[in-house]
């Protein structure tokens, strides 16, 4: 196996965005390339600043730095964890039993917004900050995915009103101080599993820990510089195409013993498409040595089905 199948890429993503054809087609064919053989890719130049990803994580640091009896005000289990505060061990990777060692926020669309956010009084301009990253990383993912499009030989914006004001999330992770008995039946930040949704894209973490699964079984690092959105694929997006991009198993693993007691936070964006878009594996990338591989069905039925599966709902 190629040496470039066991390393993610950094891509330009201004090259796309020049508008200038053979630029276009280079990004595109690098990030394709990418995704079809480590399911990942590095981007930068991606227009979100290092303000507003600063302001960011100062606003999440300062909601999970609150008591416990406060967060827990921001916690609706009707909603299925798909908006405000998501308590500690709840979520589990797929075929886990073992609740994941973190507690998270979760922020939708805000201009179509079902259900509505939630936003901490306790917290100063949540609200403002919080939208201005969401609404950025959105226009950052509708590029990525133009990019998708171009090289799956699709209509340019095949994805942009199936996923526009859809059902995409901001997650932001406190990975809380851990002790000893926290690990020692084998609990972890984030156990083995693949993204729900068509893309990921990770704001630079405040610490080291993910780690990816490679076609050869082993797992390596993911290193990104701060400036830099780590992207991946999801598991609708695999469906889609048949396997032809991969949606890649990636796990985020506990520190080193003496880096236990040490908070990680990270802030993925997860691209979900509105709930009707169909699934169904597109014949482009079906023939006899890619047989279908997947059943037909939209996104809201994988969706819902995969929220049981991962212990957010019943």
């Amino acid at each position: 196996m190629s040496n470039f199948l066991r390393t993610v890429p950094t891509l330009d993503i201004s090259k796309f965005n020049s508008g200038e054809d053979n630029l276009v087609e280079e990004f595109s064919n690098s990030l394709g390339t990418s995704f079809n053989q480590t399911g990942f890719a590095i981007i930068k130049n991606h227009g979100l600043t290092e303000e507003m990803t600063k302001n960011l994580y100062a606003t999440i640091k300062s909601f999970f730095d609150l008591d416990d009896n406060k967060k827990i005000k921001y916690y609706y289990p009707d909603l299925y964890g798909q908006r405000g505060y998501v308590i500690k061990g709840q979520e589990h990777a797929k075929g886990s039993s073992k609740g994941d060692l973190k507690e998270f926020f979760h922020i939708g669309n805000p201009v179509i917004s079902n259900p509505k956010n939630i936003w901490p009084i306790e917290v100063n301009d949540f609200e403002k900050i919080g939208n201005e990253a969401y609404l950025t990383l959105e226009n950052i993912g509708l590029t990525i995915l133009e990019s998708i499009a171009i090289y799956l030989g699709l209509e340019r914006k095949y994805f942009t009103e199936k996923v526009k004001g859809g059902e995409s999330i901001m997650r932001s992770i406190h990975y809380y101080p851990l002790n000893e008995n926290d690990v020692e039946d084998g609990a972890v930040r984030a156990a083995a599993h693949g993204d729900i949704n068509l893309i990921t894209l990770l704001m630079g973490a405040s610490a080291d820990g993910l780690e990816i699964l490679t076609k050869d079984k082993k797992w390596i690092p993911i290193i990104s510089e701060p400036d830099q959105l780590v992207i991946n694929v999801g598991d609708m997006l695999e469906r889609l195409t048949n396997k032809k991009l991969m949606s890649t198993i990636h796990r985020v693993v506990n520190p080193s013993k003496e880096k236990l007691n040490t908070s990680r936070y990270s802030i993925p964006f997860f691209m979900h498409p509105k709930p009707q878009m169909d699934l169904t594996c597109l014949d482009s990338c079906i023939d006899k040595e890619n047989p279908k591989s997947f059943d037909d069905m939209t996104a809201g039925e994988f969706l819902e089905q995969r929220l049981k599966e991962i212990g957010l709902k019943k």
